[in-house]
């Protein structure tokens, strides 16, 4: 069976909490059976905004050289795509559009990290379950913005206060969330990194991921990678889930463009 998956969201030391360089991250992705990776760095944001964890806007340059310096190293190897992470905050549009707009990218995830700072500080008001309402809301905004291909790691917020976290309360806003996700076309992305967070299981989990598949959402496969090991790191495993979900294929972008393989098909070709 020849590879045939790409990991689609991993990152470069350039986002600071990231480790490894770009061909170690490649290398891990031929060793592991896939076709691809899709490097989607944390982007640079206007104004300082959570500048400690992400590439500064003069090192935008750089990271799409570096990228770019990786696919001609593993040509013919692994087919190594130039993608991006961008952040979602109301109001940040009219500059994610001028940053994807200055070099053609394969693949872009919307996300939204409440753990920011200066995210909290302007939608926090000391209810978690408000907050957690805010995030499903502005998952929703994202994908309707028309700037994202998929929505990462789409139940993040739950890791932000576990204690708080209670799904049968939340799901009527996931649910509205969802609906009008799914008229977007917009994919969701199944984080296999979830299980190394305050609530170790998949992003998202096995409840929301039914309440995709009834909405017919397509499902893209990351694992988050922020060092080389985890590329591709439990694919087997979430594409076992969505099977038992009653998912028949899984997704990946390329020229941001949904592609498709059937999830049995894919599950032969690892590694």
């Amino acid at each position: 069976m020849p590879p045939l998956l790409y990991e689609s969201h991993c990152h470069t030391p350039l986002c600071k909490h990231a480790v490894g360089e770009p061909v170690e991250y490649a290398a891990e992705a031929e060793a592991r059976g896939l076709k691809g990776i899709i490097f989607t760095c944390h982007c640079p944001l206007p104004d300082g905004i959570s500048a400690s964890v992400r590439m500064a806007p003069e090192q935008y340059d750089r990271y799409v050289e570096l990228v770019a310096e990786t696919r001609a190293q593993f040509a013919g190897r692994v087919d190594v795509r130039l993608g991006l992470e961008s952040d979602f905050y109301p109001g940040v549009e009219p500059w994610l559009q001028k940053l994807h707009a200055r070099t053609p990218l394969h693949h872009v995830l919307g996300s939204i990290h409440t753990q920011v700072p200066e995210y909290r500080d302007r939608y926090f008001r000391g209810d978690w379950f408000d907050y957690q309402q805010t995030y499903f809301a502005h998952l929703a905004q994202a994908a309707e913005t028309g700037l994202y291909d998929t929505l990462a790691h789409p139940d993040l917020v739950k890791n932000e206060a576990p204690a708080h976290w209670d799904f049968v309360r939340i799901q009527p806003h996931i649910e509205r969330a969802l609906d009008r996700i799914a008229t977007t076309g917009v994919a969701m992305e199944l984080n296999t990194s979830g299980v190394q967070k305050a609530i170790p299981e998949i992003n998202p989990g096995p409840h929301m991921l039914a309440l995709i598949r009834a909405r017919d959402i397509p499902v893209v496969l990351g694992a988050d990678a922020h060092r080389p090991g985890r590329v591709g790191d439990g694919y087997a495993a979430a594409l076992r889930t969505l099977r038992e979900l009653g998912f028949a294929e899984i997704s990946f972008f390329l020229d941001r463009r949904r592609q498709t393989v059937p999830i049995a098909t894919a599950l032969a070709s690892l590694r």
